[in-house]
């Protein structure tokens, strides 16, 4: 039996709003944006080169998801974007805008910075050993 995640859904506020935060600060691809209803759409992006797992955007419906908006993971980190060069990811992201929260560091396992998306939720920029 092979099995993977397909799709992570992350809640967002407005789609264009995240949509452009995603493909111009983190270099993802817009792999498809399908209108479902009046308000409802089906927009997935990924990282570049990637061939399984992707990121559902989901927009807020009420106010008790528009409340859980950016702390899906109560603080922790939350997602992990693995990187074949940590350095020229850190750097482009840098200089698109991207708010990070601590310097990068080595750890045992690897190069790591923890940032923050446009909602607050906190991600992790990882190149393994």
């Amino acid at each position: 039996m092979k099995q993977h995640l397909g799709a992570l859904a992350l809640l967002v506020a407005d789609y264009d709003q995240a949509i452009a935060w995603y493909t111009r600060v983190m270099n993802f691809e817009l792999i498809e944006d399908t209108r479902l209803d009046e308000e409802k759409r089906w927009v997935v992006l990924a990282p570049r080169g990637s061939s399984e797992t992707r990121l559902l955007l989901a927009r807020a419906s009420n106010e008790e998801q528009r409340a859980s908006i950016g702390h899906q993971a109560g603080g922790r980190v939350f997602l992990l974007l693995n990187t074949d060069d940590f350095w020229r990811d850190y750097e482009r992201m840098k200089a698109a805008g991207c708010t990070f929260c601590e310097e990068p560091r080595e750890e045992a396992y690897g190069s790591v910075v923890v940032f923050q998306d446009l909602y607050g939720n906190k991600w992790d920029l990882l190149q393994r050993k």
